[in-house]
């Protein structure tokens, strides 16, 4: 845990000062790195990477390609734990920046 949570550090200091799309993706990255002992901060890296895809784009754009990657995540996801996720993200919604309302 250790290493992990030296990797995460780097990971979140990697993204200070750079653009919101950048920033979001080095959280991304230290969040899905850190976390891997507490199971209630599993959903951290993939709201970050929703909110990293978002700033990709124009205002307008940003409710629709923050949709389509959070489907692309659930399309990822493997039939023996789909439904545990798709509930835990249901439950975490709001704490999540209501990322997973795809």
């Amino acid at each position: 845990m250790k290493q992990a949570h030296q990797a995460a550090f780097a990971a979140n200091a990697a993204g200070k000062g750079m653009p919101e799309a950048a920033r979001f993706a080095a959280l991304a990255a230290g969040q899905a790195v850190a976390v891997a002992h507490v199971a209630a901060h599993e959903l951290g890296a993939a709201a970050y990477a929703i909110k990293a895809v978002r700033e990709t784009v124009l205002d307008k754009e940003k409710d629709s390609i923050g949709q389509q990657e959070c489907q692309w995540q659930r399309d990822q996801l493997p039939d023996a734990i789909r439904e545990l996720v798709l509930d835990d993200q249901r439950l975490r919604n709001p704490i999540c920046w209501f990322a997973f309302s795809c």
